[in-house]
């Protein structure tokens, strides 16, 4: 692909007009890229705030010139996406939008190709981040032994601490994966679920087993099982264990105790990776009881070694309708917690009144 104009230059903090078009040099992989009647192009300008027009090989950009630069690196990150064989669809497209998008800080540089982001590499292919705030935290995983993901659901928590932990086992640098989950009640009470306590936790820890199965061959994972190199277990089984050359990972952590999490952070062995995920917005413990997972963040983060990644609704890569509900809880969240600091607030003693 290339680019035929540049987009001028511009006084800073002032945004101007720029326009830019590419020329690509393969027409059936800019068919592809369009998408069926150019609705991922219209995807892009709508996520982005451009105006996108194709004609022939070459595609024209115009808009603000911060969006523009935006779009222009998350259409050859596309483009190359389909250059190296992999398949391009409207989640990707989301993905790249959402990689692009100018107003999260926290964004890699536009021009850099979605290709040349981080990635987790499994027998099943590599798993590449689809937002700004999942870049961040595969660096985490690679970088630190005790990683805390706090946000919303949707954003990949679990699912790339997963896959990290297949691709260290894979690779011998852990000797197995241990997955765990607080086998706490939603409003359902397990007592009054079937079977014996293998069924009645399993449940809860079938999002685990799923996330395996989409990194490992099923074969491959109950094979694993057997031997012991993969264990799903609830949190009560770890209680008394040292966990040594190990990727252990605590879903749904906000469910925990304070007494809980510090028994599960204590487990840590030599050569042990550990990840406690977890959405504060979503605590089933009893009315009352603080998580473990506030209370540890409370009283570890900043510690050597800890790395903590905050996601919000930008992360997640769910159907995009869960992103506005999140937003939606999160605005009445905040009204609500307005209202109740206006409560609490003491009355001012009016001018000239005894009280002043």
């Amino acid at each position: 692909m290339t680019d035929l104009a540049a987009p001028p230059a511009a006084p800073s903090g002032v945004p101007t007009a720029a326009a830019v078009t590419l020329q690509f040099a393969d027409n059936a992989l800019l068919s592809r890229l369009l998408g069926d009647h150019d609705r991922h192009l219209v995807r892009i300008e709508q996520g982005l705030g451009v105006r996108l027009a194709c004609r022939g090989n070459r595609v024209a950009i115009t808009g603000d010139a911060p969006r523009v630069e935006a779009a222009q690196g998350a259409l050859n990150g596309l483009y190359r996406r389909l250059q190296k064989g992999e398949p391009v669809g409207p989640s990707d497209v989301d993905a790249a939008i959402r990689m692009a998008e100018i107003d999260d800080p926290r964004r890699p540089h536009p021009r850099l190709p979605l290709s040349d982001l981080p990635a987790i590499r499994t027998k099943r292919g590599a798993i590449g981040p689809r937002s700004p705030g999942q870049a961040t935290y595969m660096d985490m995983l690679a970088r630190h032994e005790m990683v805390f993901a706090v946000g919303p659901a949707g954003t990949g928590k679990t699912y790339l601490a997963v896959a990290q932990a297949v691709a260290m086992l894979t690779a011998g640098k852990v000797d197995r994966i241990v997955l765990s989950r607080p086998a706490v009640e939603a409003g359902e009470r397990l007592g009054f679920l079937p079977g014996d306590l293998k069924e009645k936790v399993d449940p809860y820890l079938r999002p685990l087993y799923d996330a395996l199965h989409d990194m490992m061959p099923g074969d491959q994972v109950i094979r694993r099982m057997a031997t012991g190199e993969i264990e799903v277990a609830p949190l009560a089984f770890m209680r008394g264990r040292t966990l040594a050359h190990a990727f252990v990972i605590l879903d749904e952590a906000q469910n925990t105790t304070p007494v809980q999490m510090k028994m599960f952070l204590t487990r840590m062995g030599e050569g042990t990776r550990m990840v406690i995920a977890g959405d504060l917005t979503q605590v089933d413990l009893p009315h009352g009881t603080r998580s473990g997972m506030r209370d540890a963040l409370d009283t570890v983060e900043g510690v050597p070694g800890i790395a903590v990644c905050r996601f919000d609704k930008r992360d997640v890569v769910r159907h995009p309708l869960v992103a506005r509900i999140v937003d939606a809880y999160d605005q009445r969240s905040a009204a609500e917690g307005d209202t109740a600091r206006r409560r609490i607030v003491p009355a001012q003693p009016a001018e000239g009144s005894p009280g002043k």
